[in-house]
């Protein structure tokens, strides 16, 4: 097999990247988190794409304030960096490239006991640098999903590629000290 067929049944993404790494994430995942989490009322969704999980929220009865960094027809374009202060919880699928900074950045501008949950893979658990990230931040919850559940490249859900790629929902809470407890949905 090439390494080209490797990366692309893998789902790594190396090759033929969306610009701005957008892949949106399939509403049932955020369906399958709200039986597992509640949040406050006020959710922040910065990474929003079409509002496939902004949409879900709302149908929940929570009121979302979405915005996503380029203009894809849903919420308000705006950098995420550019939030200083949530109040408030925040749930989103942050571009994979930069889940370390945006996972900082939330925990930065929430207050003390409030929410950040993020679809990202599995995946995030692996490297030295995260690893003492992880040391200072733990995540209160890695709800591992058991099945697979697809982002789609540029929101495109007909062309969707099942690789091996796994996917969780990491719950932090902001002032939260001990150990994740790890826990298997879907």
């Amino acid at each position: 097999m090439s390494a080209h067929n490797v990366l692309v049944t893998l789902g790594t993404g190396a090759v033929d990247r969306p610009e701005l790494d957008y892949y949106a994430t399939d509403p049932k995942a955020t369906r399958l988190l709200l039986e597992l989490e509640q949040f406050s009322h006020n959710v922040l969704e910065p990474c929003c794409g079409g509002g496939h999980m902004a949409e879900v929220l709302k149908e929940h009865g929570y009121s979302v304030t979405a915005s996503d960094i380029a203009n894809r027809g849903y919420g308000e374009v705006k950098d995420f960096f550019s939030i200083d202060r949530w109040d408030g919880d925040i749930v989103t699928n942050p571009p994979y490239k930069n889940v370390l900074a945006y996972t900082e950045h939330a925990l930065d501008i929430i207050p003390e006991g409030n929410k950040l949950a993020l679809f990202i893979r599995l995946q995030f658990l692996e490297s030295k640098s995260r690893g003492k990230f992880f040391e200072t931040n733990p995540p209160k919850k890695v709800y591992v999903s058991r099945s697979k559940i697809v982002c789609a490249k540029n929101g495109d859900f007909a062309n969707v590629n099942y690789g091996a790629m796994a996917f969780a929902w990491f719950i932090w809470e902001k002032g939260f000290k001990g150990d994740p407890v790890v826990k298997w949905f879907n």
